[in-house]
């Protein structure tokens, strides 16, 4: 080749550099190029991943990178996770991983995948960008994890919204919620039905409050949902669907979580009854069985009602303050738990254990009253089902101990 010949090469080489796009991925193409998409994950099977989870997607459309960005990172490893995690102060972080490795990993556990491109104009989408970038220093990862009201999907559904300019608050706070968070917890754990119970047991009055569709969206379910009723204004005095497109890029291969959380009134009055029938029949004909059961009631009533005690007083779960299931389930059962033992003997109960068995009838009451008066708002009636059967056979048969 003629040097004039290498000289045309070396200059068209130079040209086509300089007609490439110079921006190589999300973190610095303009805005334009910039696609923005909503991820949710279907639940998967472990209990912490019954509520799903979601992530924004950054997509650079000239270089093809994509990048999700999500808020539900912990570490185990953190100096007093596991004590932190218990009086409700729980750090969670953001995170940013390719799309391709974070949507495979959901996709191999057959969890499903569910992409919603968003209709931002670039300004918009820049400016999430630039947001979710500053938010990923280290300074700024770290957030103070709230089941409810800060958790993952809440960070995602703020981001997006801060995005907006307030438009998807703004609609979605003049829609009705489907559930509360109660009923929402309920129906997404009924697939591990002990910690289904422990956790309504547990809850107070916070879970039952009604709530619109945006505090309803701290579910990644949710949020996939509600924003499908988004408008946004697309410049020429109109609007648009903030969703331009939705996409299933990977089907759900799990059991699929009930629609309605399933009603606990039925098997927990009916586990009551038979239980209070047990320390009835037990105490008229085998004093040991009926020491048996009742302790072991006592226990249950005792330490629910220490862990509900230490929950309102001593964490910031505050979603547990001020449970009413305190009234019917507390720590004047340990009290008792003498009283039953001594009953193999035909020993009647002391001046303290009827003491505490007249304050625990009188709490029974309340906790009944409270629940038909207009106006309460926690929904406890499974747990009266299942405590009133139970406290008045132990009343009856102390009774008849103390009368022998």
């Amino acid at each position: 080749m003629t040097k004039a010949g290498r000289l045309v090469l070396i200059a068209l080489a130079l040209l086509c550099c300089a007609i490439l796009p110079v921006h190589a991925g999300v973190a610095d193409a303009p805005g334009e190029k910039l696609e923005i998409s909503l991820i949710t994950y279907g639940p998967g099977d472990i209990y912490w991943e019954r509520f799903g989870h979601d992530a924004i997607e950054l997509r650079d459309a000239a270089s093809g990178e994509a990048v999700d960005f999500n808020y539900g990172v912990f570490n185990f490893d953190e100096k007093n996770f596991f004590f932190n995690f218990a009086r409700g102060q729980m750090h969670y972080l953001i995170d940013a991983e390719p799309t391709t490795d974070e949507e495979n990993f959901y996709a191999q556990a057959g969890r499903s995948v569910t992409r919603q491109k968003l209709a931002l104009t670039p300004q918009q989408a820049a400016a999430l960008r630039d947001f979710l970038f500053w938010n990923l220093r280290p300074e700024n990862a770290t957030y103070n994890y709230d089941y409810y009201v800060d958790n993952c999907t809440t960070r995602v559904r703020d981001a997006l919204d801060r995005a907006l300019g307030g438009v998807i608050k703004a609609r979605l706070t003049k829609l009705p919620g489907g559930m509360t968070y109660r009923q929402q917890t309920v129906r997404l754990m009924s697939a591990q039905p002990w910690l289904m119970l422990i956790l309504d047991l547990g809850l107070g009055p916070y879970a039952d409050q009604p709530l619109n569709a945006w505090q309803e969206s701290f579910l990644p379910e949710e949020l996939q949902n509600n924003i499908r009723k988004v408008t946004i204004a697309n410049g020429n005095d109109a609007t648009q669907p903030l969703v331009q497109s939705e996409t299933l890029l990977s089907p759900n291969r799990l059991a699929t979580p009930p629609a309605t959380p399933p009603d606990l009134r039925i098997p927990l009055g009916i586990a009551g009854l038979l239980l209070a029938a047990l320390i009835v029949v037990s105490w008229l004909r085998t004093r040991p069985v009926y020491v048996a059961l009742t302790n072991l009631f006592l226990l249950f009533a005792g330490v629910a009602g220490l862990l509900m005690l230490v929950l309102w007083t001593l964490t910031a779960h505050h979603s547990a303050w001020a449970n009413t299931n305190l009234l019917l389930f507390n720590p004047l059962a340990f009290l008792l738990l003498r009283a039953t033992w001594q009953a193999r003997r035909h020993i009647a109960p002391s001046r303290l254990a009827n003491g505490a068995l007249l304050l625990q009838l009188i709490a029974l009451l309340l906790a009944l009253l409270m629940h038909l008066l207009p106006g309460v708002v926690q929904q406890n009636q499974p747990w009266i089902l299942f405590a009133l059967p139970c406290w008045l056979a132990l009343a009856w048969t102390l009774r008849h101990i103390r009368s022998a």
